[in-house]
Formats: structure tokens, C-alpha cells, sequence
């Protein structure tokens, strides 16, 4: 399989990946670490291997079934027809997992630099704080913060990485999606976009909607999820879990490169939550338990219905600019369809519109939309088009209506779960450089800012 590696994609390091490399030297620069795994996000990070990097990954890890569902996805990965990888976990079970990994990690040889942690995201908090402390580097699935009350000591723990010289980044998968990159890249185009409108509270500049389902396949077979994934105390609310990745996003192509301060550049209009509801059958189809655990309980009304706080909308202005961003959760997609993703930016002279419905046939399209008046967009699409084209060869448009849409080679649909190596490659790439982008951690902080003061103002205003 060939993956092409656009610009927009290298955010400021060569992005080398490696899907088909030799087996790592014993010298690898880099070892892995795997953190108490509860989401399956921690495995797909190992769905590729990569050059410099250790094939044995030690895990610390409380036992239970988190854990074992973790090990047998990466034996999946390790024993798969095509390109199987080798990775080598060495475990350690026990409650006193964390303070084994810091213990080991202060020998002179120790078990590994990187800490990669996806689950529980009430705990995720503590163990990034924890895990920075020691003087590890940390990739961190999102949210790494799930409530206001939390968010000083996420900031807290970027200072104390920065003090011991480690990185501590979070897995942001969206960035790599074809579609998106290319909303970006044409926003850039002033002779075809013009500049973006500032917009209003009722049309917003921006807006990006995210339609996820609790029933979904994963790497080939029906994905079981842990029964906490539904307590909104561990998990988090919808508008501080998925809505990481939009607020993440509008700053991404609304601001490229450029530093936000979340005290000056971020101002919160509204936002809202709201329940999707599951019964028992549902329930059991997805976690395979047989009744809702007592902590679930409180959640449960008429006995049998389970009502779970992952649906949130956030309206706010980032340096002027008005932006919503909604998340939603349905328990299963239509037949034929899956996740899916709605964002449009609004220019002075054309519009931005990813679509992925039925109409898509559940594949993220882009199309370009000329603003009304504007006579100019052909010519200026015909004069932009090939800078474009030198950063993602093979892209082309064709009329659509009044517009364009968007044509990708297939090559570039590489699915999400390929996301994940992309993100793990780009964080290797800085931690080689020794260092990340100046702009990436006061806009993690910004972004973990507008997601809990949104949770809180949700709560407030309901």
C-alpha cells in the first residue's frame, strides 16, 4: 500500500512512516510504554511498527478484562496475513502498576521513555501529572482533562514536562483525515477563499459536527466496550471527549501555526448537553455484561434505560471569529455507514463544506461553493488549483452545480485507524528534534480550556 505524505500533513517534521520496517535494533532510541490500556485507541497506536522504535513494549496494567482485550488486539496485529507486526509485550499486572513503571523507569536501564495512555480519562489526568513527574515523555489519547476543576493540574503538568525536558502531546487523529487537510489547505488560497467572515452566534464562521455510535467495528470485528465507557465520571461528558478533536480543528485551520491564548482569544457564547439513550439489550450487545454495574446505576431511570450525557454543543468566538462545534452519539450507524463528519468554513468568496451522509456514501467529501456575486471563483480556482496539486498530487475537482467538489484518489482514503501511526509518527518526529512546534502546547491548553469551561457553562445554564 502506498501512503503519500502531503505538506500539510508534516506539521513542521518530515513524516516518515513505516508500516514495512525491519525489525528495530537493539539500540532503539525509543521503547514503549503502555499505560493501564482501557479504550482501544492504546493498541492502534501499535497497529504499525516503526524505524527506531523498540518492538518490546513493557505494559502496566491492573488485571482485568481492559487489559486482556488490549493484549489480544496487538496478538490481532502480530498474527494478521498482511503486514503483521512483531511487537513483544512484557507485562506487569498489579494494583501498584503506576508506581512499578516509576520505580522501574528510575533504573539506569530502564523499561521504556514514551508512556502511551488511552482509558479511563477520570484517571488520565493523574497519570499524565504522575507519568511527566517521573520524566517521561507521554503521548496521550484526548481528552487528557474531562473537567474545569482539573484543568490547572493539565497545566501543571506541561510545565513539568517542560522542566524535565520531556513531551507531552495528545493523539490528535483528525489532522490526518484527506478531507480535512484539504479544507485547510484551500482556506489558505485568498484568490479562491478570500479571508474567513467573522460570522454570528446564528451563523457561525465555522462549524464542525461529529456523529459517532456506541456499536461499531474496529479493526474487523464488532468492538466491545468496557461498561465505564458509559459513566460520564470516567469517560466524560460528550462535550469535553470528541469535541476535543473539533475545537482542536477550528483552531488547526482557522489559525495555522499560530499561537492562542486561551485568556485573550477565547470567549464562550453558549452550550448544551444532552442524553442518548440505551436499554439493557443495547447494553449487553456492547459490553458483553449482563446487567448495568451499580456505578451505572444512577444513570438508569424506568430500571431498564440507560441515559448517558454524550451529546454537547459548543458555540463560542476564537479571536473573533464565531465557531460551533457539536458532538453526537447515536447507538448504531444506518446500514452501509459509520462515524461521521460535518465542517464548513465560511470565506469572503467561497464556502467550505465537507459532507459525509448517504449522498457521500458515508465518505468524507469536500466541496467548494462560490459565495453569491462572486463571478471570479472559476478563474481563481483554475489559478490556485495547482499549488494545491503540488502539495497533494492527484487532487482534482469537477463542476458541481454552481461549485466544485473535491476529487480524491483513493490512495488518500486510508481509513482512521491509520490516523493513528500518523499521529505516533509525527510525535516520534518531534521527539527526535527534542522539541515540538512552539504553538502545539499553549493550544492543547487552549483547547482543554474551551471544552471544560463549555461542560461547566452547560451544567450552569440547564
Amino acid at each position: 500500500m502506498n501512503y503519500y505524505l502531503p505538506k500539510a500533513a508534516l506539521l513542521g517534521a518530515a513524516l516518515l512512516l513505516a508500516f514495512q520496517m525491519p525489525t528495530p535494533a537493539p539500540d532503539s532510541q525509543f521503547r514503549l510504554i503502555t499505560l493501564d490500556p482501557g479504550h482501544f485507541h492504546s493498541a492502534l497506536v501499535q497497529k504499525s511498527m516503526y524505524e527506531g522504535v523498540d518492538p518490546v513494549v513493557h505494559v502496566y496494567a491492573p488485571d482485568g478484562p481492559d487489559l486482556q482485550m488490549h493484549l489480544d488486539r496487538i496478538k490481532g496485529y502480530n498474527t494478521r496475513a498482511e503486514n503483521p507486526t512483531r511487537w513483544k509485550e512484557e507485562v506487569y499486572r498489579g494494583p501498584d502498576f503506576m508506581a512499578k513503571m516509576i520505580a522501574d523507569g528510575q533504573k539506569s536501564g530502564k523499561a521504556g521513555n514514551v508512556v502511551v495512555m488511552s482509558g479511563n480519562n477520570r484517571l488520565k489526568t493523574d497519570y499524565v501529572r504522575q507519568a511527566v513527574g517521573a520524566g517521561f515523555n507521554v503521548l496521550a489519547d484526548k481528552p487528557m482533562v474531562i473537567s474545569g476543576s482539573e484543568f490547572g493540574k493539565l497545566q501543571e503538568s506541561f510545565a513539568t514536562a517542560a522542566k524535565n525536558k520531556a513531551l507531552l502531546y495528545d493523539i490528535m487523529t483528525e489532522r490526518f483525515e484527506i478531507s480535512t487537510m484539504l479544507q485547510r489547505a484551500f482556506s489558505r488560497q485568498e484568490a479562491l477563499f478570500g479571508t474567513l467572515v467573522k460570522g454570528t452566534p446564528e451563523n457561525p464562521a465555522v462549524t464542525k459536527e461529529s456523529v459517532h455510535h456506541f456499536y461499531k467495528n474496529v479493526s474487523g470485528s464488532i468492538l466491545t466496550r468496557p461498561a465505564w465507557f458509559m459513566d460520564v465520571a470516567q469517560q466524560g461528558e460528550g462535550i469535553v471527549d470528541v469535541t476535543t478533536h473539533l475545537v482542536d480543528l477550528v483552531q488547526w485551520e482557522c489559525f495555522p501555526e499560530q499561537t492562542i491564548d486561551y485568556k485573550k482569544d477565547i470567549r464562550l457564547t453558549s452550550a448544551r448537553r444532552w442524553t442518548t439513550d440505551m436499554n439493557l439489550s443495547q447494553f449487553k450487545a456492547i459490553t458483553k455484561l449482563s446487567a448495568f454495574p451499580d456505578y451505572l446505576k444512577k444513570d438508569v431511570v424506568q430500571d431498564s434505560v440507560l441515559r448517558v450525557f454524550s451529546n454537547g454543543e459548543i458555540n463560542y468566538q476564537l479571536r473573533g471569529v464565531h465557531a460551533k462545534v457539536s458532538v453526537i452519539w447515536a447507538y448504531a450507524a444506518p446500514a452501509g455507514g459509520g462515524d461521521t463528519h460535518y465542517s464548513i468554513m465560511r470565506g469572503t468568496k467561497a464556502n467550505l463544506i465537507i459532507k459525509q451522509g448517504a449522498e457521500q456514501q458515508y465518505k468524507p467529501t469536500l466541496y467548494i461553493e462560490p459565495v453569491a456575486g462572486n463571478t471570479t471563483s472559476e478563474t481563481a480556482l483554475k489559478a490556485v488549483l495547482p499549488a494545491i496539486q503540488r502539495e497533494f498530487p492527484g487532487i482534482d475537482v469537477k463542476q458541481n452545480g454552481a461549485g466544485w467538489v473535491v476529487t480524491i484518489p483513493d490512495r488518500y482514503n486510508e481509513g482512521h485507524e491509520a490516523h493513528f501511526g500518523r499521529v505516533m509518527q509525527n510525535y516520534l518526529n518531534y521527539l527526535k528534534a527534542g522539541k515540538m512546534p512552539a504553538w502545539e502546547v499553549p493550544n492543547m491548553i487552549a483547547k482543554y480550556f474551551t471544552t471544560t469551561q463549555a461542560l461547566a457553562l452547560a451544567k450552569k445554564n440547564q
